[in-house]
């Protein structure tokens, strides 16, 4: 799926995995965080301890003032319990800013040496108004077909 920046569009709730944001954050600053995840298995090579997903994630601004987002900060466990930990700026190289209602979807992809593991973390943004905050993405599952009900 291409990233992209949808004004004005509702985008699908998965309901196994979002981010119901957090009621004792302010009403101004909200942020929606949806996470996808799909096993890739041309990529992967299983006898070799290379699991390979992709993720989509939907990032929808659901508070009262436009935010960018400036960084993110993920946590990707494999189930021998090795972690990487992977930060930077933006996503996909880019900082979207996004109005109240809008959302901003991309697709990215994240390898482990198990067949099961979980990804989460959070992104940094700045609203209009100056202030920084962040919101969660929830921790999800990465895990090959039939391997979990």
């Amino acid at each position: 799926m291409r990233a992209g920046f949808y004004p004005g569009r509702q985008s699908k709730v998965c309901s196994r995995y979002y981010n119901r944001y957090d009621p004792i954050m302010s009403e101004k600053n909200k942020i929606l965080v949806e996470a996808v995840p799909q096993f890739i298995e041309a990529q992967s090579m299983p006898e070799q301890g290379r699991y390979v997903f992709a993720y989509t994630i939907t990032i929808t601004n659901v508070g009262a003032v436009p935010a960018k987002l400036l960084s993110r900060h993920w946590l990707i466990t494999d189930s021998n319990g090795k972690v990487q930990e992977v930060r930077g700026d933006g996503v996909i190289g880019e900082q979207p800013y996004l109005k109240p209602g809008e959302f901003f979807r991309y697709t990215s992809g994240a390898m482990i040496e198990t067949p099961v593991g979980t990804m989460q973390g959070q992104y940094l943004l700045r609203s209009d108004d100056g202030d920084n905050f962040s919101a969660a993405i929830p921790k999800f599952t990465l895990s090959i077909p039939r391997t979990l009900h």
